[in-house]
């Protein structure tokens, strides 16, 4: 119940006064709109770009980490992949997007916040690890599989350069990269941009949070009920379930299993909706599973944190 109070509940009251801020017309859509540019566009790339420029690449980029992590993701993308086309008799493109889903897990505006409380801020480093390359390799995925589904029989030479083109699109790839730039090549910044950056970084999970309030309020539950408790179920339970079991052959640290195990546990990030979106494909089933996958997932997580050490 302690984690319950004092972990999970804080983080989902701020997503929930977000909710009931546009519920009640308190807080317009196109502020939320607006609200979640700054942060996806801005903000968070800034947290991102800050957390890989200082980030100790040769002791926290554990490949038995990344493995054990991204092995389970790739899992629940083949399950959302898999089911959708042969359990629900969704076309490929669809079934690429319910994949997607099951890939995305809500790293950033639910594990990062959620560890930290849990853990303390020195808990982060492996959060920040799988979070660097979250965003590169979910997206490379989900755009490969979407082009392959998209020209089925087609030549395939131009595929390259569009997962390339798809994914520096993305601010939050670009934040990531800007990072690794700094890092590797040991540039140093001056206090003045450090202090600018960072205060934005303080205002990125707050406001995202109240933000995805917002939204989720947009994305109510409508129809494909099966798929949806499908995705849901996949991210909750099994991604995390194959994490612990690989995490544990792989014989991770405890902090490490602790920030794989969390983020593994997260719901649907809302960048599983953007990618449905950006291809015009199972957006109700996304937006929906993102919705009820991060209500479920106050009573998930909270048995997650009972049964890790």
């Amino acid at each position: 119940m302690a984690a319950l109070l004092d972990v999970i509940l804080p983080v989902f009251l701020v997503i929930g006064f977000g909710y009931l801020a546009v519920w009640k017309g308190g807080f317009s859509e196109a502020g939320v709109d607006g609200l979640m540019k700054f942060t996806q566009g801005f903000a968070i790339p800034c947290l991102l770009f800050r957390a890989i420029s200082t980030l100790d690449l040769g002791q926290n980029f554990d490949l038995a980490l990344l493995f054990s992590f991204y092995a389970g993701a790739l899992a629940g993308f083949f399950a959302g992949l898999l089911g959708a086309r042969f359990i629900f008799g969704r076309d490929w493109e669809d079934s690429v997007a319910i994949g997607f889903c099951c890939l995305f897990s809500n790293s950033l505006l639910l594990g990062l916040p959620i560890t930290e409380r849990a853990y303390g801020s020195d808990a982060l480093m492996a959060n920040y690890a799988i979070i660097a390359v979250h965003s590169p390799f979910c997206y490379a995925v989900g755009i490969t599989a979407m082009e392959i589904a998209r020209n089925r029989g087609s030549n395939i030479a131009a595929l390259p350069g569009k997962v390339i083109s798809g994914m520096f699109h993305n601010a939050l790839i670009i934040g990531i990269t800007a990072g690794f730039i700094v890092n590797l090549g040991n540039i140093p910044l001056p206090a003045v941009l450090t202090d600018g950056i960072d205060l934005m970084v303080r205002a990125a999970l707050p406001a995202a949070l109240f933000g995805l309030g917002g939204v989720l309020y947009r994305y109510r539950p409508e129809g494909d009920m099966r798929t949806i408790l499908y995705v849901v179920a996949v991210s909750l339970v099994l991604h995390p379930a194959v994490v612990w079991g690989l995490g544990r052959a792989n014989d991770l640290s405890v902090e490490a299993f602790r920030s794989a195990m969390l983020t593994a546990a997260m719901a649907p990030g809302i960048n599983a909706y953007v990618f449905a979106n950006l291809y015009g494909r199972a957006k109700r089933v996304a937006a929906s599973a993102v919705l009820m996958g991060t209500a479920l997932s106050i009573l998930t997580v909270w048995v997650w944190l009972a049964v890790l050490p």
